[in-house]
């Protein structure tokens, strides 16, 4: 395993605080038919995470979400996924959900690679042959880029949706003052230039009107990107937050047909 890049300046206690924005879930059952997998860091953390199963030759989709959400916010999404053919796996960051520890920067790089890992594992176990797509929204492109640029043998596809393409000008739109913290600029995210090693099938997907990562990094992202492989949509109306509420069912069937058009069919 790549082990990601000591990300520490973006672990200052500041940036921690104005980037993640961690909740506990609710601890109710889980909903019928969601089911968890057991994924742990490499120091020994519990992540959890929600599976919504498809049938096991569908595709699959790892999922990172945003810093202000949670696996179980996911219920009623995670149940469209599996009606429209493919399964869900969504994976709360440290401190997030029934996660333990805290949230860090760097450890959320690394602890992707723990779920990836593990996930692959768990299909291999249960003889689930449909391909596994990893998709990150706004925060969570930076993990799932990460995992496209170091591991992309370990996945078919890439989706992102609202992603960062610069971390800089998202940092100082959060209200981070970069130049007093002295963050440089080799200790960032780098999405933009992840995103331009990866050359399997990427879906980018963005809000018209996105207020807090604009479209333009969107564009970036999908301009960088050197995949035969790739589309952009651009939701119409839409701002950061109602992203999928302006694109309603439009929004799986986007996902679906990319798979399809790459060849994999859901």
């Amino acid at each position: 395993m790549i082990i990601p890049d000591n990300l520490s300046p973006l672990d200052h206690p500041e940036v921690i605080s104005l980037l993640f924005y961690p909740r506990r879930d609710s601890g109710q059952p889980l909903p019928q038919h969601v089911t968890r997998i057991d994924i742990a860091t490499a120091d020994g953390l519990r992540l959890d995470n929600r599976l919504y199963p498809a049938a096991p030759e569908k595709p699959h989709i790892l999922f990172f979400h945003g810093n202000g959400e949670i696996a179980e916010d996911y219920d009623d999404i995670g149940r469209i996924y599996t009606q429209s053919g493919m399964s869900f796996v969504v994976v709360d960051y440290r401190g997030y959900g029934a996660s333990q520890g805290m949230p860090g920067v760097t450890s959320m790089l690394a602890d992707a690679h723990a779920a990836i890992n593990r996930i692959n594992d768990w299909m291999a176990v249960e003889k689930r042959t449909g391909p596994l797509w990893v998709m990150g929204r706004s925060l969570g492109s930076a993990p799932a880029i990460e995992l496209a640029y170091a591991c992309p043998e370990k996945m078919s596809g890439l989706i992102i949706e609202s992603g960062f393409s610069q971390t800089m000008p998202l940092l100082r739109r959060l209200g981070i003052n970069v130049d007093r913290l002295n963050i440089p600029d080799n200790k960032v995210f780098s999405n933009a230039d992840k995103i331009a090693a990866y050359t399997g099938p990427t879906l980018i997907i963005h809000a018209q009107y996105d207020q807090i990562i604009p479209i333009d990094h969107g564009r970036e992202l999908f301009a960088r990107s050197p995949a035969t492989t790739k589309k952009m949509h651009v939701i119409p109306d839409a701002d950061h937050n109602t992203l999928l509420m302006m694109a309603g069912m439009d929004y799986f069937h986007i996902i679906r047909n990319f798979i399809a058009s790459a060849g994999i069919h859901a």
